[in-house]
């Protein structure tokens, strides 16, 4: 009983949250673009993911437009979301952030999207805990791309997370060990309220903010129902 009680309140101090949230301009184009991504990738089944590859993700982080570090400093830094299903469906999608990974960004590019494929809900929580290194707090690999590219080495067999990145309209596999992926919590706040932790965001059934419906599309809607990369505008 008690248990059912504090569950009762968590639920009821979740919705008070939402319902004072308020996604601003910055996040919302931060969901913008993220759909963006998904769409061009979804777009393109010989030139990115393998469709069996993503049918068998249970959760996907997009982090667009991942920069150089300023000033000097080593390593790279973005911001983006990440979404997770259940009996076909996609959650709200929680807001992540990426910083000081030891990898570098593809030869001659000034920024890459990112796309991470969390293949077991296992994966997904050790993501939203407090600074996860990946490759050491969560294995990683970098994933085959195309379609015919579908025989997965014993690393990526294993690997909680597969990493792709898209630079300059290609994507590509990318090893983005040593990086460091937290929950965004300034934005998760803003979305969602102050009382509803990451893991509420992607494992329960808040509704996503409308901002996030284009994102939602694209995550959901097949491949065959896709414009070809040409007719593309993002």
């Amino acid at each position: 009983m008690r248990q059912q009680q504090v569950l009762a309140l968590a639920a009821w101090l979740a919705t008070i949250a939402t319902a004072s949230a308020a996604v601003s301009t910055v996040e919302a184009r931060r969901l913008q673009n993220a759909a963006g991504v998904v769409h061009v990738l979804r777009a393109q089944p010989d030139k990115g993911i393998p469709e069996k590859l993503w049918d068998s993700a249970a959760c996907i982080v997009v982090i667009p437009g991942v920069k150089k570090a300023a000033l000097g400093i080593g390593g790279e830094f973005g911001r983006g979301v990440m979404s997770c299903r259940s009996g076909g469906q996609w959650s709200a999608p929680a807001f992540m952030q990426l910083a000081k990974g030891s990898w570098g960004l593809q030869i001659g590019a000034a920024e890459i999207d990112l796309v991470l494929l969390v293949m077991n809900r296992d994966g997904a929580e050790k993501l939203l805990r407090d600074k996860v290194s990946l490759g050491v707090g969560a294995s990683i690999a970098a994933g085959p791309v195309g379609r015919a590219a579908n025989a997965a080495t014993d690393a990526l067999l294993t690997a909680e997370i597969v990493s792709y990145s898209r630079a300059r309209g290609a994507f590509a596999g990318i090893d983005i060990s040593g990086g460091v992926l937290s929950a965004d919590t300034d934005s998760n706040t803003d979305a969602y309220g102050a009382y509803v932790d990451p893991k509420t965001i992607v494992f329960g059934s808040l509704p996503a903010p409308t901002e996030a419906n284009a994102l939602l599309e694209e995550l959901k809607r097949p491949v065959a129902e896709r414009p070809q990369a040409e007719d593309l505008n993002w």
